[in-house]
């Protein structure tokens, strides 16, 4: 356990100490309490990361809105991601449509006493708010190597409990989609890297290889050292959930971990020259970093990267003798929408009726150059991973594909559950690079021709539409709530109704936002980024 110094998050009390029981026990004031609280606590803590975020990830975001040097594309993105906020924070929609694999990480005093099973009370916390809130439930149990089944629940959750000293049991609650949690990654490497001349275009290189389809603008966490490859990379993770900030700043003998503010300013200075920016180009492809060194073996030098995207949800509680306490999060995010004209945030918005022929759709885009901003209008179909799965299942078994795959464009998205009196739930897009290899025999045949997801793409896909004549359309990551609200006017199933949000879906939308991102001239607005 790293050492940090005193805590000065500000909590709000959900519970006064009347549910806290304090004996003596040799000397400690001993406390203890019912599994209710633990579970009660869990659930309030899931239904705020849920909805709300942290004041000073909603400032930063207004601080892009107000940055003369930031792209029109990225301004744009901020104002979408700051009204996805407003929306979100009505407790009905939650802010993104994946709402995540459910993480705690909690030490737990030598003087609090808990004659229950901890994880099955937190395990009861996340099951009931999964299932009575409007989230979406995308934890798999194996049926066996290559078959597995949804939970129904969202559950299994990761959950580590640790012992620490005092009267205090504190916890981080996480939910961590699967978009940003992919983007964590491990390097091996050796002491020949710990130098300046070395290190900063070793991250750079690693930084890069991020790309956008995890959401930026990132909170950047970086963990040099560790005594083994999973302790690096939990810290990682703490590191960007921002629970490391108060380490000490300066390293020595006896010092097990520090921040290195130095080189987190020297990192986020060159993240800035990135050109993906946040998301469709720019400067903000971070609005910070963390930087953690930690001691390690000599022959040994684990470096760990990780984001946390901009549905930055996490919070912190504690539970003591005076009560029950969670992190206050921002419920009046419309405080950090500033004044600012939308017609002014991009050069370029053009409408595309998709309820058009596909050759007329096509050829209405190729008028239009990468990074152009659209606003589109008509039937979508929505498909992912394993509907694309079964599409080319079919294809093999019968030569032929479902014809709505070839009369409309198709959607990489997965939707959280739908609220009562709306259309749909949060509604945001899904990576795209997890449909890469079924780009080109799907556009050989006709179908596929116009693809919205979020991220960039590889090669074969920028080939594929160059041969065939197809465009890929990124979409904001992190704004399913704007999404659902604004833009989708109705959903229905068409096909794989029992694969639950994974089924196909028809959607009918007014204004989605999306940007050009791959077009039919082998232009690919993220091609040669460095």
């Amino acid at each position: 356990m790293v050492e940090l110094s005193e805590d000065n998050t500000e909590y709000r009390k959900i519970c006064d100490s009347s549910v806290i029981d304090v004996s003596e026990f040799k000397g400690h004031k001993i406390i203890s309490f019912a599994p209710e609280v633990l579970e009660n606590l869990t659930f309030e803590a899931f239904k705020d990361i849920s909805h709300l975020l942290r004041p000073a990830h909603l400032a930063q975001l207004s601080e892009v809105l107000k940055d003369k040097e930031a792209s029109d594309n990225e301004r744009f993105v901020a104002l979408q991601l700051l009204k996805n906020a407003c929306i979100a924070s009505g407790g009905v929609l939650p802010l993104c449509q994946d709402t995540g694999t459910a993480i705690v990480h909690a030490h737990k005093g030598g003087d609090v006493f808990t004659a229950f099973d901890n994880v099955k009370a937190i395990e009861n916390g996340i099951e009931k708010a999964y299932k009575q809130l409007n989230l979406r439930y995308s934890q798999n149990y194996p049926l066996s190597m290559f078959e597995e089944v949804n939970s129904g629940s969202n559950l299994p959750a990761q959950i580590e409990i640790e012992a620490s000293e005092g009267g205090e049991y504190e916890l981080l609650f996480m939910a961590k989609g699967g978009g940003s949690a992919n983007k964590s990654y491990l390097f091996q490497e050796t002491k020949a890297i710990l130098n300046p001349e070395k290190l900063i275009p070793f991250l750079r290189e690693k930084i890069i290889s991020l790309g956008t389809s995890a959401c930026p603008p990132y909170h950047l966490a970086i963990v040099i050292g560790g005594t083994s490859a999973e302790y690096t990379m939990k810290n990682v993770k703490l590191a960007s959930a921002k629970y490391l900030d108060n380490l000490p700043t300066k390293g020595g003998v006896g010092v097990k971990a520090y921040r290195d503010l130095e080189l987190e300013q020297q990192v986020l200075d060159m993240s800035r020259s990135i050109a993906f920016g946040g998301q469709y180009g720019g400067k903000y492809f971070c609005l910070d970093v963390r930087v953690i060194r930690l001691s390690r073996h000599g022959a040994s030098l684990p470096v760990g990267i990780g984001v946390s995207c901009v549905a930055d949800r996490q919070i912190k509680a504690k539970i003591n003798k005076d009560g029950v306490f969670l992190e206050k999060l921002e419920t009046n995010p419309a405080q950090y929408l500033p004044e600012v004209r939308e017609d002014k945030l991009s050069d370029t918005s053009v409408s595309i009726n998709l309820d058009k022929p596909m050759a007329e759709i096509l050829a209405e885009l190729s008028k239009h150059p990468v990074k152009t901003r659209l606003s589109l209008n008509g039937t979508i179909i929505v498909a992912r991973d394993i509907a694309h799965a079964r599409f080319m299942d079919e294809y093999t078994k019968t030569g032929k594909l479902p014809e709505y795959i070839k009369n409309h464009p198709i959607y990489y998205a997965g939707p959280a559950k739908k609220p009562d009196n709306m259309p749909s739930g949060s509604f945001g897009p899904t990576t795209a690079g997890r449909m890469d290899s079924y780009v080109a025999p799907l556009q050989e045949n006709g179908a596929s021709m116009v693809m919205i997801a979020k991220g960039n793409r590889s090669k074969a896909v920028k080939d594929a539409c160059q041969k065939y004549g197809g465009f890929y359309l990124g979409t904001i990551g992190g704004a399913a709530a704007i999404v659902a609200q604004d833009s989708i006017k109705s959903v229905e199933v068409v096909d794989y109704a029992d694969l639950g949000m994974e089924a196909v879906w028809k959607i009918k939308v007014e204004n989605f936002s999306a940007f050009i991102v791959i077009d039919d001239k082998g232009g690919d607005f993220f091609a040669g980024v460095k």
